[in-house]
């Protein structure tokens, strides 16, 4: 009698090494793009709240006909545990004792991936990006950043 036995079945070592190969270069190339997805997800977190910083800001001037005193800005900057990612201030000036200008500014807190990031917003409207990390602009970029070689919203 004879005894058929079914051939044992699996990968070779050099098969299983192109795949290894394979998924290292599509790792290669994913992960810098989600980090930078991820990044830019963070970067909102300052542009809203500048934003909304300015509204409340105008309400304060229509209300007194000034932005605060000329060491401090009418409205309080927001404040953690509402941001995660950024640290806000603001800085009036004028003549007198009163602000007839500011300029409020968003700064990514050192060890978080917006760490060079800084946006700044005026009594104006003008928006800025003033620091950025590499790759993302080059000094400062009259508009906020919002993605990798210096597109602005």
């Amino acid at each position: 009698m004879h005894v058929h036995r079914k051939p044992i079945g699996g990968f070779t070592l050099l098969e299983l090494m192109i795949v290894v190969a394979i998924i290292a270069v599509l790792l290669a190339i994913a992960i810098p793009s989600y980090t930078d997805y991820l990044t830019r997800g963070k970067l909102t977190e300052a542009q809203n709240n500048l934003a909304a910083y300015r509204v409340s800001m105008e309400q304060y001037f229509q209300d007194n006909r000034n932005y605060g005193t000329t060491t401090t800005c009418g409205v309080p900057v927001p404040t953690s545990p509402t941001v995660k990612y950024f640290t806000f201030s603001c800085l009036p000036s004028g003549t007198g004792s009163t602000a007839t200008a500011y300029t409020a500014s968003a700064t990514g807190i050192t060890g978080t991936p917006v760490a060079n990031f800084t946006f700044t917003i005026d009594y104006n409207n003008n928006q800025q990006t003033t620091s950025e990390p590499t790759g993302w602009g080059s000094g400062t970029i009259n508009c906020w950043v919002v993605r990798k070689g210096g597109s602005c919203q």
